[in-house]
């Protein structure tokens, strides 16, 4: 199989993070994001830019009765935001000296502006071709289309193209659009060498 690009995600992939902790965080300011998330679209409409960061912590705030601060919220909306070990950048960098490397992210401008505060914005600039975050493109996976778009917009083959994810609904999306995958049931490092090459030789 010609594998030509990789399509890596970002959390709990390149990025180590713990969701329970924004969970627990959430919590002790007594307030659940199960059920808000079960009961609005607030998270997606965040992640996928129709409202702003603003608009998300004040409705949280008001969600709390402003029990909690401003400052409360956003540091415990980043408390899921772990470390970016140097070894899987490293890895990045000798993969991209064989594939064109792309990522692709449910995320937010909260998390985002964390991340780059904490590692510099650059930080990705040598390493991938492009950067696809859903609340820039207003997609988000694991919708079929979200797929398509970066395919289309980086001129790239799904046949060609392997994406790797951690949540299994969003490798059945990109399946679905036809692009090769990799579940990675832990962050990447060597294994994924041992995954590629296998997928490879196999197709």
């Amino acid at each position: 199989m010609a594998i030509k690009n990789l399509i890596f995600d970002l959390g709990a992939v390149i990025l180590n993070l713990d969701q329970d902790k924004t969970l627990r965080a959430f919590k002790r300011l007594g307030s659940d994001l199960d059920e808000i998330n079960i009961s609005s679209a607030l998270f997606t409409d965040f992640e996928t830019g129709k409202v702003d960061a603003s608009y998300f912590v004040q409705a949280l705030h008001t969600h709390l009765k402003g029990n909690a601060s401003i400052e409360q919220i956003i540091q415990a909306w980043n408390a899921m935001l772990l470390d970016l070990p140097a070894h899987r950048i490293d890895l990045l960098k000798a993969l991209k000296k064989k594939y064109k490397l792309y990522l692709l992210s449910n995320t937010n401008t909260i998390h985002i502006e964390a991340l780059y505060k904490e590692h510099g914005h650059d930080i990705f600039e040598d390493i991938f071709e492009k950067i696809y975050l859903s609340h820039e493109i207003g997609l988000r996976k694991p919708n079929k289309n979200c797929y398509e778009f970066v395919l289309q917009d980086a001129n790239i083959l799904g046949s060609e193209t392997v994406f790797i994810d951690d949540n299994k609904g969003n490798i059945r999306g990109a399946e679905e659009a036809g692009i090769n995958t990799i579940w990675a049931k832990e962050p990447l490092d060597k294994w994924f060498l041992a995954e590629l090459k296998a997928l490879v030789v196999g197709g």
